[in-house]
Parts: structure tokens; sequence; C-alpha cells
């Protein structure tokens, strides 16, 4: 993080290859995820998305100023919601839960591809600078993973509010989605005094570890 940089805990280098980690992240992986809310959104029968120009890989399309700068800073952060209308699903509360999980899930294959990777790097450990990748890969993967456990935090607006819809009366759901902006503005005192910072780093280190293990198996009989 460039708050680790700010400290003196990161080298140059590493914060460099870090900062390159963090808007491959705001480039490539904000925009799978939220492509993959609305693809999902579209197979089950709601094409809003598609309307409003979301199934597109152009980050551009996807890109929140603000939640691109708490990747760059935190390690963590948001695109813009991609916008579902519930009614047009054949069974709105499941295909919500299962539009919000969409995303959370594509970034923790993106982490599982960044690990698999790095199990390739590690062959050439040899040469000069296959460490900067290796560092690469590892942010990479970290990001991915605290993305995901970030947004499955069951506040409005983030993905995990949608998936606690499947098990909430939806009179007490709606009631919550009214002050969707005030728990937007409570998430970000959250992350900024820190209070989030050792549910997330615990969560996504369990989950980071595990998919290393997964990842690191075909590499064990080489």
């Amino acid at each position: 993080m460039l708050s680790s940089l700010l400290s003196g805990n990161l080298s140059f280098a590493t914060a460099v290859v870090y900062v390159i980690s963090s808007l491959t992240v705001i480039f490539l992986t904000l925009p799978i995820h939220e492509f993959a809310h609305g693809y999902t959104a579209t197979k089950l029968g709601d094409y809003t998305p598609r309307y409003q120009g979301r199934l597109t890989l152009n980050p551009f399309a996807h890109i929140d100023y603000i939640g691109a700068l708490c990747i760059l800073i935190f390690g963590f952060g948001w695109a813009k919601p991609v916008s579902v209308n519930s009614a047009n699903f054949e069974n709105p509360k499941r295909d919500m839960a299962i539009v919000a999980l969409a995303g959370p899930l594509s970034n923790i294959i993106l982490a599982f591809i960044s690990l698999l990777l790095l199990n390739v790097c590690s062959l050439f450990s040899g040469f000069k600078y296959i460490i900067y990748l290796c560092y690469f890969f590892i942010y990479l993967a970290q990001i991915n993973v605290y993305l995901a456990v970030f947004n499955l935090i069951p506040i409005p607006p983030l993905d995990g509010s949608r998936l606690l819809a499947a098990f909430l009366p939806n009179r007490i759901y709606y009631s919550l989605m009214r002050y969707e902006r005030y728990f937007f503005i409570v998430i970000f005192a959250l992350i900024w005094v820190g209070v989030l910072d050792v549910p997330l780093d615990y969560l996504s280190g369990a989950i980071l570890n595990g998919l290393d293990y997964l990842a690191a198996l075909p590499f064990k009989f080489m």
C-alpha cells in the first residue's frame, strides 16, 4: 500500500511494483468484476446492464475515482455499481444474490490465476529481476482477495448487502436500502480510521492461504 511506502515499510522498487499491480486492478480487475455482475444479470433475464453500456471491459465505463484511489492507498475499493432491475428476474431474491456473488467470485478466480502465475515465475527464480514479477503477482492476488472480501461485507451498497437480501424479509431489506448513501459514508469512515483492518486482514489472509495452497499443488510434482 502507498501508506506502507510513506511509512518506509516498502522499498522504492517494491512500491513501484505495488502501484503497477494496483493500476492493473483498477484498469482490468474492476472492469471484469463489474462485467461479471452485468453478464450474470443479463443471463438471468435483466438487460439493464446492456442498455446502460456496462457489458464491456472498457475500464472507463466502470471506474469510480474515489474507489480507485482507495485501492491505491488501502488495497481495497470499489467501482461504479452495475444497475440491476430485480423485477426482470424469475426469482428476484435468488437471482439478485447470484448476480451479487458473481463480482467477488471473479476476484477470487483472478487471485487464483495470479497465484498460479506466481508459481510459474518461481520456476525461474535464478533470473535477476524475476523477484519483481513475483511481487507483482503476489500484490495482484492480495488485492483481488481483499476486493472480494470487502465487497462481501453485508452493508449497502456493497455486494454483500444484495446477498443479505436473499435472507431478509423485503420490508426490512428495503428499509435498510433507504439509508444506502449514509452506509456508504460510514464504510468510508471505517476504512479511513482502520476499524475494518483486522477482520478484513484475517478473512483475506485465510482465503489467500487456501488459494495459495491449491495453486501450488500442480507444481509440487515437478
